[in-house]
C-alpha cells in the first residue's frame, strides 16, 4: 500500500462469461492469427455454417508442475481456462493487446513470488513492499494500481479484487495461487468489453486451473534466507469425472534484520466433468498465512546509519490472513449456441500492522495501526450466446448478467507493538451490485468483424459506521458503458484492431457516505462519488509476417474523471484531479525453434493529472521557511509513482527432457514519486535465471538465481513526509516553540523505500509417480 493511501478506483469484478460459438469462427491455436471462415445461412446447408453446433473444446496441454520450477513433462495436466472452440484454438482476439498465456508457459518463468508469473502480461510489474503475504503491488499502462485498483483478476472466474477493503480499494491478494495449478491466462486491456466492468479500465486477468494431472506430482525447494516449500498434486477419476488435490506448505525469512518468518499453508479440491464448453466444475479453496514485515523505510535513514539496509523501524510490523472459497461453474452448447454459468462463495479476513510515518501523529509510541478486513461474499454471473444472422450477415450475440454481494466487517485503529490504542473507525457494510452487458459481432466480410456492446451496472451499499453516526448511510448509483470493437484483416498474416469504449470504477462505500473526519469529527468532509466514469481507445497491429515471430503494436489512451484517493491510515477520501494517459506497447515472441523461444516486450507511457491543485498550492505555501518538508510538496501535474517505462526480455531453452534453462530481465523506469517531480525513484532492473535437468520418467532437478546480478536497487518507492526521532525537525516539533502546524504535520519529505531482495538461489527437486 502507498503508506497507507490507496486511489479508489474499483468495486466488484464479476466473472468473465463471454461464450464464443464454433459455428461462426474457426479459430487457430493460441500461437497462430485466427483464420475467419463464415458465409450466410442463406447458402446451401453443406456451405452455411459447417457446424451449427460448436464443437468442444479438446483438452488443452496446459500447466505442467512447478512454481518456481520449470515445467514436466511427465505430468501434462488440463483444464478450464477459458472455453475454446474448433480445433481447440482460443476464440479470435478482440484487440491487439489481448493475448492468451498457457499455464506452461507461466510455469517457465523463476519467480520470487506466486504473483510474479503473471508478469507475462506484457508492461506489468508485480512486486512487493511489505511482507510476503501481504497482495502485490501491481504497475500498468503508467498506472500505479497499488494492489490491484483499476486491473480486475479472476481465478475460475472467481474475483480476486475487493471493494470497500480495509487495506485500499481493489485489493488482490495471489499468495494463495499456487502457479502449478495454473492452466492459462486470458488478457485484455481497456474499458472495451461488455462482460468486464469494475476493476476492469486498465487491464482484466482471467485465470484457468487444471483439471487433472496424467501423473501425481511433489516437489521440495530449499533456498536463501530460510526459504522452503513442499508441493503436490494429483488426480483420480471418480465417478464420471476427476477430482485433483494439491496442496503447498511454505516458510520464508528474507534477508531483514527482523525475519519475515512468513508460514503458509494451502490447499486446493477441484471436481470436474466434461470440457470447457460441455461440463462443470466444483472447486474448495483453503489458506493461512503469519508473516512479519519490513515496510518501507526513510532513505535518510540509510543514508545516516540509522539503520542498515535490511533493517526495519518497527520491527512488530506484519499481520495474518485466511481466505476459504467455493465455486462452481457449468456449460453447454446446444443449436442455438452455448451458455455458461458459475457461482461463488469467498470468506476472507486480514489483519495489518503498518507504520508508514513512524513518530508524526504519535512522538511517542510511533504510528503504527491495525486494519482489520472480514468478508462474506456472494456472487454469481450467466451469459448466453447466440448464432445468427442480419441481412444474410453472419453474427454472434452474447447476453449476461453479474451478481456480487459483500457483507463487510471493517475497523481501523491505532497499536503499539500490535497492542491496542485507539479506536479510528469501525464499520459494518453491505455492497451489492448487479450488471447486464450485450455484445454483438457482425462478420461483414472474410477480412471484417465489428463488435458493439453495451454494459450496465447498478451498485448499493449501506454503510454502519460504529463511532460515528454521521458517517453512517446509503449510497447508490447506477452507470451505463457502451463499447465498440473492430477487426481488419487477417493481410498476409496481419491484422488490424480498434477499440473504443467507456467504462467505471467504484470507490469505497464508506467515501461515499462519510461526511466528518474520523479522526476530528469537527472538520466536514465532502462525500466521494460512489462510481466514476473512464474513457478509453486503443488502435494495434499483429503480425506473423516471419515465421515463428509474433509482434504486435498497441497505442492506447485512457482518461479517468478523478483518481480517488482513500486514506487507511486516516480512514477518509481525498478527491484527486482527473487524468489522462497515453502510450504504445511493442510485443514479440519468437520461437525459431523447438528448443529455443525469445520473448521482448516495451511499454512506454505519459501519464499526467489534469487541470490545478489549488489546495496542493496551499499546503505549499503554509510549509514556507522550512525546506525539509515543502520540497516535494509543490503543485505540479505529474502522477506519483505512474510508470513511463516498462521493458523486459526473456530467452527459454531446452526440450520436454534434458537439459532447460533461461534468463529473464525486467525494467521498470525512474518514476516521479511527487507531484511537482521534486522526488524521483532509482530505476529497476533485474535479471532472473534458471538451469535444470529433466527426465523422461518425470523427474526434475533446477537451480533458480533470483536478481542474479546482486543489484542493488529498490523494489518500490514512494515519496512524502514522515518523522523520525533522529530528524532535527522532530526535536523542534516537540520544543517549546515549535513551527506552524502544518509543518510538523508534514514531516520531513523523503524518498520512502523497500530495498530488492539480494541474490539469491532456489533448488527445487521434484518427480512424477
Amino acid at each position: 500500500m502507498t503508506w497507507g493511501y490507496v486511489r479508489l478506483a474499483a468495486g466488484a469484478v464479476f466473472a468473465s462469461c463471454t461464450v464464443w460459438t464454433a459455428g461462426a469462427l474457426a479459430a487457430s491455436d493460441a500461437d497462430d492469427l485466427p483464420t475467419i471462415t463464415v458465409v450466410s445461412k442463406k447458402k446451401k446447408p453443406a456451405q452455411a455454417h459447417q457446424v451449427r453446433r460448436p464443437v468442444q473444446a479438446a483438452p488443452a496441454a496446459a500447466a505442467q508442475p512447478s512454481t518456481g520450477v520449470a515445467s514436466s513433462s511427465a505430468a501434462v495436466a488440463d483444464g478450464s481456462g477459458a472455453a475454446e472452440v474448433g480445433s481447440g484454438g482460443k476464440p479470435p482476439s478482440g484487440m491487439a493487446s489481448e493475448m492468451h498465456v498457457s499455464g506452461e508457459k507461466l510455469n517457465q518463468r523463476p519467480a520470487t513470488r506466486p504473483g510474479e508469473v503473471l508478469e507475462a502480461v506484457p508492461g506489468l510489474i508485480v512486486t512487493q513492499h511489505s511482507g510476503e503475504g501481504k497482495a502485490n503491488q501491481y504497475f500498468l499502462r503508467g498506472y500505479n494500481l497499488d494492489h490491484g485498483t483499476d486491473m480486475a483478476i479472476y481465478v475460475d472466474d472467481v474475483p480476486v479484487n475487493m471493494r470497500t477493503h480495509g487495506h485500499g480499494q481493489g485489493y488482490s491478494d495471489l499468495n494463495w495461487l499456487m502457479p502449478e495449478t495454473i492452466n492459462s491466462l486470458d488478457i485484455r486491456k481497456g474499458p472495451y468489453f461488455a462482460d468486464e466492468g469494475d476493476f476492469a479500465s486498465v487491464g482484466n486477468l482471467h485465470i484457468g486451473l487444471v483439471d487433472r494431472t496424467e501423473r501425481s506430482t511433489a516437489s521440495v525447494t530449499v533456498g536463501s534466507f530460510g526459504y522452503r516449500r513442499l508441493f503436490g498434486m494429483g488426480s483420480s477419476k471418480v465417478g464420471d469425472g476427476t477430482l485433483l488435490v494439491a496442496g503447498e506448505g511454505g516458510t520464508y525469512n528474507g534477508p531483514w534484520d527482523n525475519p519475515d518468518d512468513v508460514r503458509k499453508l494451502n490447499t486446493l479440491v477441484r471436481y470436474t466433468q466434461g470440457t470447457a464448453t460441455d461440463g462443470f466444475s466444483v472447486t474448495g479453496m483453503a489458506y493461512a498465512n503469519k508473516w512479519n514485515s519490513t515496510d518501507q523505510v526513510p532513505a535518510r535513514a540509510f543514508d545516516t546509519g540509522v539503520l542498515s539496509r535490511w533493517g526495519a523501524i518497527d520491527p512488530t510490523d506484519g499481520g495474518n490472513t485466511n481466505r476459504f472459497a467455493l465455486s462452481s461453474r457449468i456449460a453447454g452448447t446446444d443449436e442455438l449456441g452455448a451458455w455458461k454459468a458459475n457461482a461463488y462463495l469467498v470468506k476472507s479476513s486480514l489483519d495489518l500492522y503498518n507504520d508508514f510515518t513512524y513518530y508524526l501523529s504519535d512522538p511517542v509510541l510511533g504510528d503504527q495501526f491495525h486494519q482489520h478486513d472480514g468478508r462474506l461474499v456472494l456472487g454469481g454471473a450467466a451469459s448466453r450466446s447466440f448464432l445468427g444472422s442480419i441481412g444474410g450477415l453472419p453474427t454472434e450475440t452474447v447476453v449476461g448478467v453479474q451478481a456480487r454481494y459483500d457483507d463487510i466487517d471493517v475497523t481501523l485503529t491505532n497499536t503499539y507493538r500490535r497492542s491496542f490504542v485507539s479506536n479510528v473507525r469501525s464499520d459494518k457494510v453491505g455492497e451489492s451490485s448487479v450488471s447486464i452487458y450485450a455484445e454483438n459481432t457482425v462478420h461483414w466480410a472474410s477480412w471484417l468483424r465489428t463488435t458493439l456492446g453495451w454494459r450496465g451496472d447498478y451498485y448499493d451499499a449501506s454503510v454502519n459506521s460504529l463511532f460515528n453516526a454521521n458517517n453512517s448511510g446509503r449510497a447508490n448509483e447506477a452507470i451505463g458503458s457502451p463499447k465498440f470493437r473492430a477487426v481488419f484483416g487477417p493481410f498476409h498474416q496481419t491484422e488490424f484492431f480498434v477499440g473504443l469504449g467507456m467504462g467505471m470504477h467504484s470507490n469505497d462505500a464508506r467515501g461515499a457516505t462519510t461526511t466528518e473526519s474520523p479522526t476530528d469529527p469537527s472538520t466536514r468532509l465532502d462525500p466521494s462519488p460512489f462510481l466514476v466514469r473512464t474513457k478509453g481507445a486503443e488502435v494495434g497491429v499483429r503480425t506473423k509476417i516471419v515465421p515463428g515471430l509474433t509482434s504486435t503494436v498497441s497505442l492506447f489512451m485512457l482518461d479517468q474523471a478523478s483518481e480517488i484517493l482513500f486514506s487507511g491510515d486516516a480512514g477518509d477520501t481525498a478527491a484527486s484531479r482527473a487524468s489522462r494517459r497515453y502510450g504504445v506497447e511493442f510485443t514479440n515472441d519468437y520461437r525459431p525453434f523447438s528448443w529455443l523461444a525469445f520473448d521482448a516486450d516495451l511499454a512506454v507511457t505519459h501519464a499526467r493529472f489534469v487541470g490545478y491543485d489549488g489546495d496542493q498550492a496551499a499546503l505549499y505555501a503554509s510549509l514556507a521557511g522550512y525546506p525539509e518538508a515543502q520540497l516535494g510538496n509543490a503543485p505540479g501535474n505529474f502522477i506519483p509513482n505512474a510508470p513511463a517505462v516498462v521493458a523486459s526480455v526473456g530467452v527459454d531453452l531446452g526440450e520436454k527432457t534434458g537439459w532447460f534453462g533461461g534468463l529473464r530481465w525486467r525494467y521498470l523506469g525512474s518514476v516521479p514519486l511527487t507531484e511537482d517531480d521534486a522526488w524521483r525513484s532509482l530505476p529497476v532492473s533485474i535479471v532472473n535465471g534458471r538451469i535444470g535437468y529433466r527426465t523422461a520418467e518425470g523427474w526434475r532437478i533446477q537451480l533458480d538465481a533470483l536478481n542474479l546480478f546482486n543489484a542493488k536497487t529498490n523494489q518500490i518507492s514512494y515519496g512524502y513526509g514522515s518523522l523520525l526521532k533522529t530528524d532535527a525537525l522532530y526535536a523542534l516539533c516537540q520544543s517549546g516553540s515549535p513551527p506552524p502546524a502544518a509543518v510538523c504535520q508534514n514531516g520531513v519529505m523523503d524518498a520512502v523505500v523497500h530495498p530488492v531482495e539480494p541474490l539469491a538461489v532456489r533448488l527445487t527437486i521434484a518427480g512424477s509417480f
